[in-house]
């Protein structure tokens, strides 16, 4: 069983990595430049340990999307900020765990979108906030892989924009089916392999960084 798990693993990761060489691969383009944007999401105190639905993995991820805001901000690239908060009870839009964590905290001039629902376009004004700054290009990591992060690649992608994913920035849970767990690792691998492709290119926030200088 473990030798499966592996394996699985393994070609999901091989498949987020390669099928740019695939025939729905974007064209590589650099990420940089004045019509990019960062949408950081979801990197909220209730995803961390002792929050309400901590993951796996969160506070290697906000390191990782610190090391993107700060590349990005180096490159004068707007950073967005979505964070979620449910519609009921009222009052949970003061409540701490639904606070962006410190760590990747908006500078007073940067925009912050508060959704409700797993997709950033949803009833928000982040559509209009990326057309008024002219955007095409845009980098999008946070949580959770497998839900925000994916909703909103989609529907970028939809939109017309180009996406680009560093998947060490995107942390995500593990999830149950049927009886059957399955590990934080695969989900985050899978939702990354369905992710690459015609909706996005995923990469490294190393090799990120580098396009960005």
């Amino acid at each position: 069983m473990q030798a499966r798990r592996a394996a699985v693993i393994a070609l999901a990761i091989t498949l987020v990595l390669t099928s740019a060489a695939s025939g729905l691969a974007q064209s590589p383009q650099p990420a940089g430049g004045a019509r990019t944007a960062l949408i950081v999401i979801d990197i909220q105190n209730f995803y961390f340990p002792g929050g309400r639905l901590p993951l796996v993995g969160p506070a290697e991820a906000a390191a990782q999307a610190r090391k993107v805001i700060d590349a990005c901000r180096a490159k004068k690239i707007p950073v967005i900020h979505v964070r979620h908060v449910p519609l009921s009870p009222a009052g949970l839009d003061a409540d701490p765990a639904y606070a962006i964590r410190p760590e990747v905290g908006p500078l007073p001039a940067e925009t912050v979108v508060t959704k409700h629902y797993a997709n950033s376009f949803r009833e928000t004004p982040l559509l209009d906030v990326l057309r008024k700054l002219g955007a095409e290009r845009l980098i999008i990591c946070g949580m959770q892989t497998h839900m925000c992060v994916e909703a909103a690649v989609r529907a970028a992608a939809d939109y017309g924009f180009t996406v680009v994913v560093p998947h060490e920035a995107c942390a995500t849970r593990d999830l149950a089916f049927e009886g059957t767990t399955i590990p934080a690792a695969q989900v985050h691998a899978a939702a990354l392999a369905a992710m690459n492709g015609s909706y996005a290119r995923v990469i490294g926030v190393e090799a990120l960084i580098a396009e960005l200088r």
